[in-house]
C-alpha cells in the first residue's frame, strides 16, 4: 500500500449548495470534521453557501483566484428528477469545477453527489458511515501536497 503525501498546512475554501441541504449539511459536517482532525482550525477554512450546484463553479473560481486559498472543496447533491434538468445541472457543474481548477491551477474537489434517488444520496452522506464530504477533505489534503 502506497503512503499518501498529505499536506496539513495552507487554507481551504468550501463551497456548499443550499439546494438539497438535507444532504449537503452532513457532507459539510464530515468535511469540516476531517479537516479539523488533520489540524486545520477555523482560521484556515472558509465556507461559502450558494443557491444550488449550478452556481458552485463561479463561487469556486472566485475563491480559487484568491492568493490565500490553496484548494477548494465543492459540496452538494444533484438528485435525478423526471426531467433532463438533472443532466444539465450535473454535467455543467462538473465541467465548471474542472474548468476552474485548470484555469487557476488549484485543486478543485468534486464533492457534489449525482444520484438517481434520495436514498442513494443519504447513503453517501451518513453521520457515522460512508460520507463523501469526508472523502472530499482527504482528497483536498492530498492534492494540496502535489
Amino acid at each position: 500500500m502506497a503512503v499518501l503525501n498529505i499536506k496539513k498546512t495552507g487554507t481551504i475554501a468550501i463551497v456548499v449548495s443550499r439546494f438539497n441541504d438535507f444532504i449537503s449539511k452532513p457532507l459539510l459536517a464530515a468535511c469540516l470534521a476531517e479537516l479539523k482532525k488533520a489540524g486545520f482550525d477555523d482560521e484556515r477554512i472558509s465556507t461559502v453557501w450558494v443557491p444550488g450546484a449550478f452556481e458552485i463553479p463561479l463561487a469556486a473560481l472566485k475563491l480559487a483566484k484568491k492568493k490565500d486559498v490553496d484548494a477548494v472543496i465543492c459540496l452538494g447533491a444533484v438528485i435525478r428528477g423526471q426531467t433532463y434538468h438533472f443532466e444539465v445541472v450535473a454535467n455543467e457543474a462538473a465541467r465548471g469545477m474542472m474548468d476552474a481548477s485548470l484555469l487557476t491551477g488549484k485543486p478543485m474537489i468534486m464533492g457534489v453527489l449525482t444520484t438517481d434517488t434520495v436514498d442513494q444520496a443519504q447513503k453517501r452522506a451518513q453521520d457515522k458511515g460512508p460520507n463523501k464530504g469526508r472523502d472530499a477533505a482527504r482528497a483536498a489534503l492530498e492534492m494540496m501536497a502535489i
